[in-house]
């Protein structure tokens, strides 16, 4: 008898898809090469074989060639005004039939169950509770999504930050991988499809 999951019994996003679990860890060594305490981030994915096609210029720049190009992703960062949350930018956000998926950066403080009881209902409150309790963990998030329905997370606490400390998973993130699957939805009839 084998430990390995019945692949007609998951979910679209319980699939481990390698190309999206790459641009996603690719993404979170990125953005720790800038520190911490960083506004969030937002990132179309392109087939790197599509842009190749459509770009060949840009990816002889970027050295990727067809071989190289097939399955993978690139990451293209997009543009968040100074200040705005990137759950406020995903809120207004819908991607074109072009980008194949989509991928977030957040910073949050984490907090011990224990804490729960205490938390205050108002938002702003609830930040300062955080920011202020002894217990808190600083954690970087990168959530991605395809339109095929797969996901991945990366998680990085500030207290173990190296690359060996890195955690991956297809739900780290639930609320977040919603989120950006929401911008990836569209109706074929209003994209001329």
């Amino acid at each position: 008898m084998t430990d390995e999951p019945n692949l007609d019994d998951l979910e679209p996003g319980e699939l481990l898809d390698p190309a999206l679990a790459s641009a996603v860890l690719e993404i979170e060594t990125h953005a720790a090469q800038s520190g911490w305490d960083q506004q969030g981030r937002l990132f179309a994915l392109v087939s790197t074989a599509v842009l190749v096609a459509a770009e060949p210029e840009l990816a002889r720049a970027m050295g990727l060639d067809e071989a190289s190009a097939e399955g993978s992703f690139t990451p293209v960062e997009q543009e968040i005004p100074p200040g705005q949350l990137v759950e406020e930018a995903l809120g207004t956000l819908m991607w074109p039939a072009s980008v194949a998926g989509c991928a977030a950066i957040v910073e949050r403080f984490v907090l011990p169950t224990s804490a729960d009881a205490e938390m205050p209902d108002d938002p702003e409150a609830a930040q300062a509770y955080a920011a202020a309790h002894p217990e808190r963990q600083e954690v970087r998030m990168v959530a991605g999504v395809t339109r095929a329905g797969a996901t991945y997370c990366a998680l990085r606490l500030r207290s173990h930050d190296d690359e060996q400390s890195v955690v991956g998973g297809v739900d780290l993130v639930p609320e977040l991988l919603e989120m950006l699957q929401a911008t990836l939805e569209f109706d074929d009839e209003e994209s001329g499809s």
